[in-house]
Order: C-alpha cells, then structure tokens, then sequence
C-alpha cells in the first residue's frame, strides 16, 4: 500500500460521506494505492454507523470503532497501528482541511522530507478563541521545542511510515508530533494548505484545552533535553539545593559556637534543613529517573539514536 489515510472521528455523521468523497476526488488521477482509516474515538451521535455502511460498500475504506472516547492522541494512535502504507497522512474529520492538498504534501515529503506539516495560513476559525491563542502557542511551542512551524495545531500532515514506527504516543502528544519526530531526528518541512469552515457540527476544542497542552509541552520538553540523562537535570538541583543548604548550615553553626547566639528562632535554620531534605531527596529522583530510563530502553530494545542511511563502497 502507498498511503494510508488516519482520520479520528467524533461526532461527524454529516461530515464523513462529504470527506470520503472528496478524499477519493483528490487521488483518483493518482496511480497510488490507498486506503482510508476512520477511527471512531467513541461517538454518540450517527458516526459510527454511518461508518459501518460506508466500510462494507468501499473497498479502500476501513472504520475501526473504539469502545469509548479515549482522546484524539489514542485514535490518531490505534489508525497508525493500523496502517499498512509507506506513507501515513493525518487528516481531521470535519471537513475543514483539504483533501485536495494531499497531492501536494506528498511532493514535498519526496524531496527527501520525513514529515510534511500543513500551514492553515488563511485560517476560518474564530479570531479571539481560536486565532490568537493558537498564535501565542505556536511561537511558545517553537521557542521550547526548537522546532519553528506557524501551524502546529493542524492536523493535515504526512508522515513516512518509518518515522511513525519510532514515536510512541499518549496522553496528548498529537499535536506536539513535530516536535517528537525532530527528537528522533526527523527532517520536517511546513506547507501552506486550504482550511475551510466548519459546515456541520461543532467544534471540539475551546480555551479549556490551555492546561493539558501546557503540561504536555514540559512533557516534550524534558523527553527533548533529558529522555537519556534525567540524573544531569535533577542531579544539578539536588546538588544545588544541598550546597546552599550546607553554606547556610555552616553559617549557622559560626553564629551558635563561634558567637554563642540563639539559631533556634530564625528561619535560615528552616530554609537550611528545606534545602537539604529537598537536595536529597532530587538527587534520589535523578537515580530512579536513570534506573527507569535504563529499564525503558533495555526492555524495549529501544536504541538511543537513529540511523538515516549507510554509504560503503558496496
């Protein structure tokens, strides 16, 4: 199979025969082989219904039901597992991306690309719910991150299947995808594609998603910095921690025996047994932080780097 489409559905009877349609329409000139994965991530309106009769009158689709709503990231998860093309595109199901601009992220992902993300450049979306909040995340992912997209939010993406097989998905990660594929040393490019409004239903994202994606950036944040080395982040607190604590301890101490005054009532003693405890107790985390990390890759036979390609005189 050369492509496999991922496509999450929740709440989208209207839109999936419109979406299928319009998928089939884009690729029809194409001489590839496809196929189109519909993961129901636990509707309660018509869509997995819909889905069924669909899939049982067209040869390249396949629905895969979830037995209840488990998140974007675990269905965009179970159609990647799922997949069997070279070449995995994500898509979401409402009719606001494009399937007309699959042609195009395909081109790119051949001029030796790993990952081709989509650019909502002329975005139809609510200006003060949804546009400014995504510009603010956008450049705050960035700058952590070190991975610069305008777009990271948007769903159209192409992926190679190679690349998929190396990420690990959970929580929330879908949208910081990028920024994982870049930690496995992926090569990503961005392009500008159509977004369309919504025509049917509504939407599933407001501000309250603010705190998960939040968390979800130090998440990928500390994998990006420390995935292999937990001891050098918690390790360098501990430390730190337990070097102040001992100054202050020592300072203490001159104050009791060499000035023969009362420490008892002043709140360095509190702040030198803070330091310490805390200090120890950091440290203790950067070891178990080291035995997991160990145990994670060792268990998984899960290598530490990434080959691109070997060049020998064969």
């Amino acid at each position: 199979m050369d492509l496999s489409l991922v496509i999450p559905i929740y709440n989208e009877a209207e839109n999936i025969p419109l979406l299928i349609s319009a998928i089939t329409n884009s690729l029809k000139d194409t001489p590839l082989t496809y196929e189109i994965i519909c993961v129901d991530d636990g509707s309660e309106d018509a869509s997995i219904e819909v889905l069924k009769n669909l899939a049982s009158n067209t040869n390249c689709l396949k629905a895969i039901i979830l037995r209840r709503n488990y998140g974007q990231t675990p269905a965009m998860a179970a159609g990647f597992e799922n997949s069997t093309g070279k070449v995995i595109i994500t898509l979401d199901g409402d009719l606001q991306n494009d399937p007309a601009d699959i042609p195009l992220l395909l081109s790119k992902l051949e001029e030796g690309y790993d990952l081709v993300s989509g650019w909502r450049k002329n975005r139809q979306d609510d200006a003060l719910t949804r546009l400014l909040p995504s510009k603010i995340a956008n450049f705050i992912i960035g700058k952590i991150t070190g991975v610069n997209l305008h777009d990271y939010g948007c769903s159209l993406k192409a992926y190679r299947t190679e690349l998929i097989a190396d990420l690990n998905l959970y929580g929330e990660l879908h949208r910081f995808l990028p920024a994982l594929a870049y930690i496995e040393g992926a090569k990503i490019a961005e392009i500008p594609v159509n977004h369309h409004a919504r025509r049917f239903g509504k939407s599933k994202y407001g501000l309250g998603r603010t705190f998960r994606v939040i968390m979800d950036l130090l998440t990928v944040f500390f994998i990006k910095k420390f995935l292999t080395r937990p001891m050098h982040v918690f390790g360098f607190f501990g430390l730190l921690f337990m070097v102040l604590g001992v100054i202050i301890g020592v300072y203490l101490t001159f104050i009791k025996l060499g000035l023969h005054k009362s420490i008892g009532d002043r709140p360095l003693l509190i702040l030198c047994v803070l330091l310490i405890l805390t200090g120890v107790q950091l440290f203790s985390f950067g070891l178990l932080g080291e035995l997991l990390m160990r145990t994670y890759h060792e268990s998984q036979q899960r290598p530490i780097y990434r080959i691109r390609e070997i060049v020998d005189s064969e």
